[in-house]
């Protein structure tokens, strides 16, 4: 036989027991998935955190809905099916495939309004002109311009917020999968995973005007994108948060304040434990992830010894502060990307008794922006932050912090050394990794 000829012959062979070994591992993966409780690996949908893998791993780490029978997986594609799905009776695990972009505000503010509500009437009673500056509207009456707005933002609040129940996996299907506008709870819950899915930030339709808050007043708004309050073992990966269609910098001003219509992308707060953040995008945006959201020692008593949170991998893209702002918690930054705009305020939020470990990590700040302003502190609660990199340089944050801040210095070293974490990057190869994997629409 010619050499031609064997080779020949020799590719048929190949091409063969390929073609077998595809068949048997298509047959063997369809029987492994009939078998309840068998959770092949290559489904997203049924993967599991990995042991080690930051402060959701700890204990006895999460596995969501990875274990859902068969009839406890759901494949939805509007905010009623998705709402029907996570109020599924029972508490076995479930599934719940994301199709497509799922919007909680689909019909738009003038769905939630009551009857008799008109914004121009707010504006012309509460002017600073007519009403002043010195008395908030929390005594306005049921029937008032505010009494009226309560009532629309009471209706706004039961139809976008979404409550998570135990042992649940919420998964994007391929590319293009969201919710928009929607505010997921996972509230006094354990074992949840969230993963591929873009989150447009919720728009407050009926942001309150405070006149007493600052020296200008201000236009406060509720609803973050997802909320961990109380719960455990909580695994957010891959996944966008983003402002979307409604960015702050086309909002209008009234009363010469932004008319604030957002709150924060990710809460972690009232003793919630044992949350990793992998992988993810947060971008445009402007108080982005607050970790502990009170000094108060009412809060203290509930937080102490909790809040503790790994970040790792992230891109944090034209933020203007809270990536994340820490109290209280053991938090764990390592292995993120930080790309500034000039709207930047500051990345690390060091509050009260907050024991942050940032290390390893990239920024990218533009011209007028100092490494001096990634760190800001609230308290004095010491914190670790070794082998960042800021434009391509090592710099010592804390270093650069309290030479620009003499009189408001911060102290190295948090306290604790994190054990739980994946494959550290060195912190000049972040932007490239972070850059080309983070985010919806990449989860391998």
């Amino acid at each position: 036989m010619s050499t031609r000829g064997w080779h020949g012959h020799a590719m048929k062979r190949t091409a063969a027991l390929v073609g077998c070994t595809a068949l048997v591992l298509s047959l063997t993966a369809a029987a492994a998935e009939a078998r309840p409780g068998h959770h092949h690996p290559r489904d997203t949908a049924r993967q599991t955190l990995p042991a080690g893998d930051g402060w959701a791993s700890h204990g006895t780490g999460t596995t969501g809905g990875a274990a859902a029978d068969p009839e406890r997986v759901y494949t939805v594609s509007t905010w009623a099916e998705f709402k029907a799905a996570l109020a599924a009776e029972g508490t076995a695990p479930r599934i719940i495939k994301v199709k497509g972009t799922v919007d909680a505000v689909s019909e738009g503010c003038e769905g939630f309004a009551a009857p008799g509500y008109d914004f121009d009437a707010y504006l012309e009673k509460y002017s600073p002109e007519n009403w002043g500056m010195e008395t908030d509207l929390s005594a306005e009456p049921d029937d008032s311009p505010e009494g009226l707005r309560r009532a629309s933002a009471a209706q706004q609040d039961r139809s976008i917020k979404a409550n998570v129940p135990s042992s649940t996996t919420i998964v994007g299907v391929g590319r293009g999968a969201a919710l928009k506008g929607a505010s997921l709870q996972i509230k006094d819950v354990d074992n949840v995973i969230v993963r591929n899915l873009t989150f447009e930030s919720p728009v407050d339709c009926f942001p309150q005007w405070d006149p007493t808050d600052g020296d200008s007043g201000n236009w406060n708004s509720e609803y973050d994108s997802a909320v961990v309050y109380g719960s455990t073992h909580v695994w957010l990966d891959h996944n966008t948060f983003t402002d979307g269609e409604h960015p702050d910098s086309a909002a209008p001003t009234y009363f010469g304040m932004l008319y604030q219509q957002h709150d924060g992308q990710l809460d972690i707060v009232k003793g919630a434990d044992y949350v990793t953040a992998s992988w993810n995008v947060f971008t445009e945006h402007d108080k982005t992830i607050l970790i502990g959201n009170s000094d108060s020692e009412s809060t203290a008593a509930v937080d102490r010894g909790h809040l503790k949170a790994t970040f790792h991998h992230n891109l944090f893209k034209n933020l203007v502060e809270r990536a994340p702002r820490v109290r209280f918690g053991q938090v764990d930054v390592y292995n993120n990307h930080f790309v500034a705009s000039d709207e930047y305020a500051y990345s690390f939020g060091v509050g009260k008794e907050s024991a942050i470990v940032a290390e390893h990590n990239a920024f990218t700040l533009p011209a007028g922006v100092a490494p001096a302003q990634v760190l800001k502190r609230w308290n004095d609660s010491p914190l670790s932050a070794a082998h960042n990199r800021v434009n391509g340089r090592t710099v010592d944050l804390i270093a650069a912090h309290n030479a620009a801040n003499p009189d408001a210095v911060l102290r190295s070293g948090a306290g604790w050394t994190p054990t739980l974490r994946t494959k550290v990057l060195p912190s000049r190869a972040v932007p490239s990794v972070v850059d080309h994997g983070a985010g919806a629409g990449r989860l391998r």
